[in-house]
């Protein structure tokens, strides 16, 4: 009976450090896939392109887009402002013309 428990307790130890080692082999498997960083990589480039490609003084707002949009894409965020003719905000649609003062050139 004393080398069935000897080998009961050597199994026990094994059992114990191949659970450890699987449980830290799923947790730097949890921490990779959550630092998957192509899509935010994808999203900064995309957003530095926009920023340094200007918009034209005069804009005409495409399908799809929001003052917000517009704004955040141009660097205009008193587009309301500068455009008296727009009496709503959420009130924007396709071919409507608007005029783009970006923050960069602002004078203050």
């Amino acid at each position: 009976m004393a080398g069935f428990s000897s080998s009961s307790t050597i199994t026990a130890s094994v059992a114990e450090r191949i659970s450890w080692y699987c449980s830290l082999v799923l947790v730097v498997l949890l921490l990779l896939g959550c630092c998957d960083s192509s899509e935010s990589e994808s999203l900064v480039r995309m957003n530095l392109r926009m920023i340094s490609k200007p918009c034209d003084e005069i804009y005409v707002v495409e399908e799809g887009e929001t003052l917000h949009t517009i704004s955040e894409k141009c660097g205009d965020p008193f587009i309301v402002e500068e455009n008296p003719h727009i009496h709503d905000p959420d009130d924007v649609f396709p071919g409507l013309v608007i005029k783009i003062t970006p923050f960069k050139i602002r004078d203050w």
